[in-house]
Formats: C-alpha cells, sequence, structure tokens
C-alpha cells in the first residue's frame, strides 16, 4: 500500500537567498521539491541547491550517531559515553587555569541555523576564551568593519533597492551564481532583467566575466585587489567635476567636506594602469553613476578578501552617499528586519558606535573585531608555546583545512591539539581529525527563522518553518549540544541540566528586553516575561521574544508591541507558511544610527589613514600572474560536494586561464597546471578560455576532498584541487585582518 504524499513549506537554509520550498513527502521520504510559488519573497523562485535538498537529508554519508576515537578510529558512542570522554581530555587543559587554551572556530552555515544564532553565544560565554575564529574573516569582515564605522554597527550594512533602482554598478560579486551575498534576494536574474527593461543599466566590474556579468549592459575587467583604487578614482571624478549631490541625507551625515581631499591622490590617469581600466572609461562611470535618476554601487567577496579589503568596502558607500543614493529608494537603504536586528533596539539616532582592537592574536597582534580574531592566524595560536596556546578546539559547522589560509600548515598544527570537538553532519577533512564529532540534524528535521539574512534583505519579509520531518530520536537538537558542551566548559560537567541552562539563556535575552528603551518588555522581571511566552522552549521560545518585541511585534503580556499594521508572534508566523511581507525598504535615517557622534561617518580616521598604502601600492604591480576564486551555483563554499544532484556533469575544479596566458605559458585546454605560491602547490586541469583577463587565473573554492580519513563517498569520487593550500596565511587586509584569497600572486607552468 502506497503512503499518501503530504505537501509541506520550508525556508531553504543553504544559501542567502532564502528562498521558499514546497516539499512533497511520501511518508518520510522527499518525493519532490519545488518552489513555493506563494512565499511572499521568493515567488517560486528556486535554485540547485534547494532543488537538492531531499539527496543532502537522504544522504547515507551523514552522522548519525556521536563518534568517538577509540583506538585511533572514530566509531559510534552513545552521547554520554562522547560528553565523558570530552570531559576526560578537557580536564587537564583546564585545570591549568587559562581559559585562552581552549579555541572556536564557527563555521559559514551558522548563519544559516536559528540554533546556532541563539545558542553559540552561550557556548562562547561559557569557555572564557578570547581565542574565536570563524568564518567571517575568510569572507565579509571589511564590509561589517566599514560599515561599524559609519553606522554603528557590524550589520547596518546598506542594500541596494534593486527592485527599484536605475543603475545598479556591481564589483566582484557574481550574484546570479551566489543569489546574491550580503544581499538577501531570490531571482536576481530576474531582478537585473528588470532593471534593464525599465530603461535603466547593470555594469559589472570583475577580473572574470562571470554569468552576471553576461547578464549586464558592460563588464569591465579590473587587475584583482585593485577595486579600492578604481572606486577612489570614481569619487576623485565625482568630486572634481562637481558631480557630488547628496541630497537630504547631507544633514546626518559627517566627513563630505573631508572627501575631495583624502581622494585626491587617486585620479583616474594615476589609477589606470593600477587597475586596468583606462581613465576615460573610469570617468564616464563616474559620470553615469552620478547622473542617474537612482542607482546603487554593490561588491562582495571579490572586494572583501583582497589586500584592500576594508578600503574598498568603504568606499562603495562614499560612492552611494556622494551621488545621493543613501538611504534612498532606488539607491541603497536600510532594512528593517523583525528580529535581533540591533540598529533598530532601544533609542535610536546615536549609540556607543564601533570599537575593535580590543585585544589581539598572541603571535602576531592582529586585531580583535565582533569578539572575534582573524583565522589567518589559527595556526599560530596553535603552535607557538606559551600562556594562551590553543590546546582544545571545538569547530562548529566548519571546515577549516578546507576553507581558510595555508590549510597544509593548518592540518599540521591541528596535529598538535590535546582535543579536537566537532559539531557537524559529516566526517569531512577537518572533523575526521576530531577526538569526538557531535551529530546534527538534517535541515529538513529543524525549524528555521533567517535571523541574519532577514537584516540583509532586500524587501522586509518574515517566515517561520516548522520541521519538514520528525527528528529522530537518535540526534540531540543542536541547541541541546550546544548547551551541554556549554555546561561542561562552565564546570557543570557532562551531565549538565540543559533545560536549566536554556532557561538561563532566555532569562538572558529577557532581561536585556526588560532594560531595552522602548521594548514592550521594559521594566518587567525576567521571569515574568518568559512565563508569558507558554510553554516554549529552545529558540522557538527565544525567537517568540525577539518578534514580539520587535519593530512589527505584538508586546507581550498585555503591552502593545512597536509595530503599526503587525502584530508579529511565533504564533502569527505559524498561521502564514508562506511568510508575511513587512514591506519594501525603507529610508530610516537618521533613526538607525548607533554612532557615538549620531551622525554618518563618511570618514572614519582608521579608514583613511590605510589611503597611504592604498596610494603605495599604484607603483609596485609587477607582471606575474595571480590567482582568484571563482563561485558556481551548484556550490556553497565546501558545503555541498556531497550531494550526487550538484556534482554532476563536466568537472568545475579547473583553473582558469585566458588564452594569451596559456600560450605564453605553454598551457593546453585539458591538461594540467602546476601552481605554487610562497604557501604551497597544487596540480589542476586546465581550462582556457576568454573570460577571464590576462594575467589572472582562478581555481574555485571549497574543493580538495581528498582526505583518506574522510567519509564522503561522492566528494572524494570527484574532489578536485583546494585552492587554500596556495593562499597564504601572512597575506591579509591590514585594518581587518581578513585573509587574501583574491589577487595571490602564484607561479604557473605545465605540470
Amino acid at each position: 500500500m502506497t503512503e499518501e504524499s503530504v505537501t509541506r513549506f520550508t525556508t531553504c537554509p543553504l544559501c542567502e537567498a532564502t528562498c521558499g520550498l514546497e516539499i512533497e513527502l511520501h511518508g518520510d521520504e522527499v518525493a519532490k521539491v519545488r518552489g513555493d510559488s506563494e512565499d511572499v519573497f521568493s515567488a517560486g523562485f528556486i535554485c540547485p541547491k534547494g532543488a537538492s535538498i531531499g539527496e543532502l537529508h537522504a544522504d547515507p554519508d551523514r552522522i548519525s550517531a556521536p563518534l568517538l576515537r577509540r583506538d585511533g578510529e572514530l566509531v559510534e558512542a552513545s552521547w554520554d559515553e562522547a560528553f565523558a570522554a570530552i570531559e576526560a581530555k578537557l580536564a587537564p587543559i583546564r585545570e591549568s587555569g587559562d581559559r585562552n587554551s581552549t579555541g572556536i572556530y564557527l563555521g559559514n552555515p551558522n548563519a544559516h541555523t536559528l540554533d546556532g544564532l541563539i545558542y553559540l553565544r552561550a557556548l562562547i560565554k561559557a569557555t572564557g576564551t578570547r581565542n574565536i575564529f570563524s568564518a567571517t574573516s575568510v569572507d565579509q569582515l571589511p564590509k561589517q568593519i566599514s560599515s561599524a564605522s559609519m553606522f554603528g554597527t557590524g550589520l547596518s550594512i546598506p542594500i541596494p533597492d534593486v527592485d527599484h533602482t536605475d543603475h545598479m554598478l556591481i564589483l566582484g560579486a557574481n550574484p546570479l551564481a551566489s543569489n546574491g551575498s550580503l544581499m538577501t534576494a531570490p531571482d536576481m536574474r530576474g531582478k537585473l532583467r528588470a532593471i534593464r527593461g525599465r530603461g535603466g543599466k547593470v555594469v559589472v566590474i570583475d577580473p572574470r566575466r562571470t554569468r552576471t556579468a553576461e547578464a549586464a549592459d558592460e563588464h569591465h575587467p579590473i587587475r584583482p585587489g585593485r577595486d579600492a583604487h578604481f572606486l577612489a578614482a570614481l569619487a576623485h571624478t565625482i568630486v572634481t567635476e562637481g558631480l557630488a549631490a547628496p541630497g537630504d541625507v547631507a544633514e546626518h551625515i559627517d566627513g563630505l567636506d573631508e572627501i575631495g581631499e583624502v581622494v585626491a591622490p587617486f585620479s583616474p590617469e594615476t589609477v589606470e594602469e593600477v587597475c586596468g581600466i583606462a581613465a576615460p572609461e573610469i570617468r564616464r562611470i563616474a559620470r553615469e553613476l552620478a547622473a542617474a535618476p537612482s542607482a546603487a554601487v554593490y561588491a562582495r567577496i571579490g572586494t572583501t578578501t583582497q589586500e584592500f579589503g576594508t578600503l574598498a568596502s568603504w568606499l562603495v558607500d562614499v560612492l552611494n552617499a556622494l551621488t545621493g543614493n543613501l538611504d534612498r529608494r532606488g539607491g541603497v537603504m536600510f532594512p528593517l528586519a523583525a528580529a535581533a536586528q540591533t540598529n533598530a533596539s532601544g533609542a535610536g539616532g546615536r549609540g556607543r558606535g564601533f570599537e575593535m582592537g580590543r585585544w589581539g592574536t598572541r603571535v602576531r597582534g592582529m586585531p580583535e573585531a565582533f569578539g572575534e580574531l582573524p583565522v589567518a592566524c589559527l595556526a599560530d595560536e596553535i603552535t607557538e608555546p606559551g600562556e594562551g596556546r590553543i590546546r582544545a578546539l571545538v569547530t562548529v559547522a566548519g571546515n577549516p583545512l578546507v576553507s581558510t589560509p595555508n590549510v597544509g600548515r593548518l592540518g599540521d598544527a591541528f596535529d598538535q591539539l590535546d582535543l579536537l570537538v566537532s559539531i557537524d553532519c559529516y566526517l569531512n577533512e577537518t572533523t575526521s581529525r576530531a577526538d569526538v564529532v557531535l551529530p546534527v540534524l538534517s535541515p529538513l528535521e529543524r525549524s528555521h527563522y533567517d535571523l541574519a539574512f532577514y537584516q540583509l534583505a532586500v524587501r522586509n519579509v518574515a517566515n517561520y518553518s516548522p520541521p519538514v520531518l520528525p527528528p529522530p530520536a537518535a540526534i540531540e537538537p543542536e541547541w541541546r549540544t550546544m548547551l551541554r558542551l556549554a555546561g561542561l566548559f562552565a564546570g557543570a560537567g557532562a551531565g549538565v541540566d540543559v533545560d536549566a541552562f536554556d532557561d538561563m539563556v532566555a532569562l538572558e535575552v529577557a532581561r536585556r528586553e526588560t532594560v531595552t528603551d522602548g521594548s514592550p518588555a521594559q521594566g518587567m522581571e525576567p521571569a515574568e516575561v518568559l512565563e508569558a511566552l507558554g510553554e516554549r522552549r529552545g529558540p522557538e521560545r527565544i525567537l517568540d521574544l525577539m518578534l514580539r518585541c520587535g519593530p512589527y511585534g505584538a508586546g507581550i503580556a498585555g503591552r502593545p508591541g512597536r509595530g503599526e499594521g503587525f502584530a508579529l508572534s511565533l504564533d502569527e508566523l505559524e498561521r502564514n507558511p508562506h511568510g508575511i511581507d513587512l514591506g519594501p525598504m525603507q529610508p530610516r535615517l537618521p533613526e538607525m544610527l548607533r554612532t557615538a557622534s549620531g551622525k554618518v561617518e563618511l570618514c572614519p580616521p582608521a579608514i583613511v589613514a590605510d589611503l597611504d598604502r592604498l596610494s603605495e601600492a599604484i607603483g609596485r604591480d609587477g607582471d606575474g600572474m595571480v590567482l582568484i576564486g571563482r563561485r558556481d551555483l551548484r556550490s556553497n563554499n565546501s558545503w555541498m560536494h556531497n550531494v550526487p544532484h550538484l556534482v554532476r556533469g563536466k568537472d568545475r575544479c579547473t583553473m582558469h586561464v585566458n588564452p594569451a596566458d596559456a600560450e605564453r605559458l605553454g598551457l593546453a585546454a585539458g591538461g594540467a597546471a602546476a601552481v605554487s605560491s610562497r604557501a604551497g602547490s597544487v596540480v589542476v586541469p586546465v581550462e582556457v578560455t576568454d573570460a577571464i583577463m590576462e594575467g589572472v587565473v582562478s581555481i574555485p573554492h571549497g574543493w580538495g576532498h581528498d582526505a583518506e580519513s574522510a567519509r564522503m563517498g561522492v566528494a572524494a569520487a570527484t574532489p578536485g584541487v583546494n585552492s587554500n593550500l596556495l593562499s597564504d596565511e601572512m597575506l591579509v587586509d591590514a585594518i581587518s585582518g581578513n585573509a587574501v584569497l583574491n589577487g595571490i600572486p602564484v607561479a604557473v607552468a605545465p605540470a
């Protein structure tokens, strides 16, 4: 007898686009996945990753029980055995009294989970360590630092109003492959077509002719790592030609008078050779940007993971401000998320501002930002003797031995750890080295709400998804695993009362609301707040509190919420499985500012000071080859390579090289190239294409699945090569410490 099919709706957690999915189930099996045509945000759009979520759920290589290393092998164990083993190995490390002897590495998937975004803070606090690292510093950290310096918080990132703009200038971004990044926007192809369809223009600046560049009106190749020079020249042109027109927001901006002086050394004629774009073209691009009825400058990972990442990120928003497109319909605006958006909490218009460098790495002195240290320094902090050396490391949903700089050296450093604990769904290149691996539920077995990405969305929406399938009894929810581990680090032992810890976390969130100006819970007792939330536990209880006290919230305990026209709570979202549309972005200056001055700080001193380094770089470019990464629609870093549907077809882990370079270097299509840097070397298949500019080669990030101890059969069959054997941990953006993954000097020859 065939079981009846059942349809469930969920939000895809596999990239930043937050698309709605319609899941057809036959019993506990996923029979079909479609885009949810009624989803208020994605309206039926789906990409190959979302369509493959059933394969990911059913992957036989996913870990289904805790793994414990016995006699050198990882074998299945009970949860109690796993935590007892962690406690036994951790005890002598903690007895030293050096809390910094523990380190934590957080992978990118944590930004896509409700459990991680709510409960990792408790785990970090329990360890007491300053040695916190994450994928942030091989990704978007420069943009968060520039945004925090200008607007007051790290997620106060101006988002392009793509639905209304007349002109979009895109640098180092490929949203048709990424589905948007630091710009949550389903169906970017449709949105770019719509810009052109209404008579607007799309211009792409990128060393490669990407899918996005092919869909644009113009594509201009640029020398990798030189976007900041190009952006400074655009600003120079706009100021010197009298084209600056910041508009009504000028009264909320400090530093407008300084911009002309700080960009004075970067005329188009001065930078044309270093960036590879002719001065007349730079001037034309600047004039068209300034003349457009509305415009948005948007840049992404090609600009953040480079030598001048923070400068490039800052100059993007300098241009948006100079052209009058900051906080304006059709320009760049600030979303108003329903929950967790710090620039919408408390009294608006002023705050504590941003401070970084409150501590630094022990060996290289690289500065802290947002409570984290640059992962380019992780190997040093493990290998260098002395107080604060990392002896125990916890990785959560991360694969640093694929995704961080100079993974060859980092792998050697991992051999010196006394304890490695990993929370993950796979035995991958990193977790296969662990002493204990703690499994997690599949995306279809846990609830979902995008706390992070709704703060970056091109339209304000809210959508909660309960689990599509019941979770198996053998796997603990991730939040319970995090709290049990936190309890162990806090000294409560392996048998910690997880529910009691959950109450402590919830009480702390409630306490913050009781002392927040304008919150419906202001003045209440924290215990009274929790009582008003009813019987919920775990992340749902805290999410409900955030929603009720947020800008669209229903309020709590009879106290009215702050929203006009909305009364959001978790109950209300559960009644709306396709989400709730909260409307387009609206101007939010000055209330969203959290700078100490209460102004947009257009010329943050620490960032402006780095312009001297930018100027010094103008004359030092050599003739050697440089390496950049690239993104594919079917990949998300190293996550997706064990899903058959996403790795089928021709080999995607190839080196792109321009025909002129291939002829000069003696490379043949289909042959192999030896690529080397200061950090290491790889041999990679060659793909000759005029889609990449001369002097540049490209190898995609996230491959290299050849670890013998890993258990990822599909990935091992198509391993590719790890480009991070070439990335150099000594090459970082000077301000942020973010790793340089684009513009790495390399030598290339036939293998």
